[in-house]
């Protein structure tokens, strides 16, 4: 929770910035690319340090554990330094107050060694770069909690600063905002600016990336049939989708870890989404807490929620009475994570940080959500959760035809087909492609009206939307581009990521001959190369030796 694990902490001193470490990055300043001339420190971000306050945020809904800081005396210097690496219990001062994680040690997902570091000091900076600042006293039980530390002590050093020069260059250079065109620009500019850490983490799949890379290409072989000679002076792209009027049909769907690109996050993209009446999908795992995104709900933003259900149902019941609270329009509840696909880019980066011949660097970043995730959840859980709220209930993760049939008998408002992003199982299908098959059954049963279909996955283009709504869906959801385009410019990158589709949607909708999105039929799609999948090469085709021809004499060895 509080950073990136290191290899081998020998000693050091807290306040005086002891530290003997072998570390496998460097320490140098680092310039914030959101933060207009104004010089922020970070460095080397591991998508794990941002999960664990992530979903600490989402827990932290819990006030029955609201830790009450007056009943506890507090914890002196001294008593602090004493409770270090060398003691039989780990005690971390934040903002002022004392934590015993002894026996956290074992669930932090960037492993031990981090948090034995900071034992026995103040690990505020490190912590509040990355976190809420309230998030670990609503997370942990109050046994945990210590009391609020009495006397000065010197926060200690924030070991994640990184001092990549090139990188840094790369950001004082970044192209202007007026140089991006599409969504991909955001996407380039991301990957040469952002921490190694932060773009494997966000730029990754699952296994040989397969899917995640089909989610794109799938749209690449739908092709239009454009019709003439039909006014389209006037273009009209806004919808409702689960009963929200909002100003286009695609939304910006549920990420986690926005933090890990710009400091301001999820609220950011919030406040962007807002200005061009866009719908924001607040993640489960966002690096803010569900209190304060929502806050942009009272300034106009309209906003769903993302679940991931937790094993104690009443912390998710808690949850859906604090969205209808906090006027989220709809519950978007996730269903194809019973555990997390492996993100080997995602890992490779991690075991990179240490030394050790034997790592146990072999989860995820994402793998901390499943110690409280279940992996039991049913229909009945859906049936429940619909009689537990009068918002819209929306299954996330739905990827076959007969999943969606089973959606429309218990009654819920809405489907996602998606495959996460391509991060979970590799060799699923790309949704557009579920889509295709989804909707012809539909209309054969006529139950087309009975529920709205949304999909997510590859879209980079406003002709991505177009092709989705033809086949039938409501809208379309965006994940990385708006953390790309955030992460690049923060809010002024989301709001011009809004204003390229909608530019690219009307434009498309003009050539396509069609003036609003009720016209767009299959019709208007040739869709006979969809299923012609190309070969993708697979890891061993990385390590192939090509079979070579016979040699001249005079050839060089």
């Amino acid at each position: 929770m509080i950073g990136l694990r290191t290899s081998v902490f020998k000693h050091r001193h807290c306040g005086k910035l002891n530290f003997g470490l072998r570390l496998r990055f460097s320490t140098k300043a680092f310039r914030s690319p959101l933060n207009q001339g104004r010089k922020i420190k970070s460095g080397v971000w591991v998508p794990s340090i941002i999960l664990l306050g992530s979903i600490a945020a989402f827990l932290s809904q819990n006030d029955n554990i609201a830790l009450d800081s007056q009943k506890k005396k507090g914890v002196t210097v001294e008593e602090l330094r004493a409770h270090d690496a060398s003691s039989d219990q780990i005690w971390v001062a934040l903002n002022g107050q004392v934590y015993d994680l002894t026996d956290f040690l074992v669930q932090h997902p960037g492993g031990a060694d981090i948090i034995k570091h900071y034992a026995g000091c103040d690990a505020s900076l490190i912590f509040n770069k990355f976190h809420a600042k309230d998030v670990f006293s609503k997370y942990l039980s109050p046994e945990n909690y210590l009391g609020p530390l009495i006397g000065e002590m010197e926060k200690a050093a924030d070991i994640t600063e990184d001092n990549d020069e090139e990188r840094l260059e790369r950001i004082e250079n970044k192209p202007p905002l007026a140089a991006m065109f599409n969504l991909s620009d955001f996407e380039y500019v991301a990957k040469a600016i952002l921490p190694k850490s932060a773009w494997s983490y966000y730029s990754g799949g699952s296994d040989d990336e397969v899917t995640m890379r089909e989610n794109n290409n799938a749209f690449l072989r739908i092709f239009f049939n454009p019709k003439v000679l039909i006014d389209t002076s006037d273009i009209d792209m806004s919808t409702e989708m689960l009963g929200t009027k909002t100003d286009a049909p695609f939304y910006c769907s549920a990420a986690a870890a926005a933090k890990l690109g710009h400091p301001d996050g999820e609220l950011s993209i919030a406040e962007g989404c807002g200005s061009e009446n866009i719908i924001q999908m607040i993640s489960s795992a966002a690096s803010y807490s569900f209190d304060e995104i929502s806050e942009f709900a009272k300034k106009g933003t309209s906003q769903w929620f993302q679940l991931y259900v937790h094993k104690d149902r009443t912390l998710s019941y808690e949850m859906l009475e604090a969205c209808e609270k906090k006027g989220i329009k709809g519950i978007f509840v996730t269903v194809d994570t019973p555990l997390f696909g492996r993100r080997e880019k995602d890992l490779r980066f991690k075991v990179g940080q240490t030394d050790d011949d034997e790592s146990d660097e072999t989860s995820g970043s994402d793998d901390f959500i499943l110690s409280y995730k279940d992996a039991g959840l049913c229909w009945d859980d859906i049936d429940k959760f619909k009689k537990a709220t009068n918002l819209p209930i929306v299954v996330k993760g739905v990827q076959r035809v007969e999943d969606v049939l089973l959606a429309i008998e218990h009654k819920v408002d809405g489907v996602v087909l998606s495959n996460h992003g391509g991060r979970q199982l590799d060799f699923a299908r790309a949704p557009i492609e579920v889509l295709a098959d989804v909707m012809p059954v539909l209309r054969e049963k006529k139950l087309e009206n009975e529920i709205e279909i949304y999909i997510d996955g590859g879209i980079r283009r406003g002709s991505d939307v177009i092709k989705a709504l033809c086949l039938g869906a409501k809208g379309v959801g965006l994940g990385r581009s708006f953390l790309y385009a955030n992460s690049a410019y923060g809010k002024r990158g989301v709001v011009k990521a809004c204003e390229l589709l909608k530019d690219e949607i009307a434009r498309d909708m003009k050539l396509l001959g069609v003036s609003k999105l009720d016209e767009l039929k299959p019709e208007l799609l040739d869709l006979r190369s969809l299923h012609s999948r190309p070969i993708y090469q697979s890891m061993v085709g990385s390590n192939y030796e090509p079979l070579y021809l016979p040699k001249f004499k005079n050839d060089d060895d």
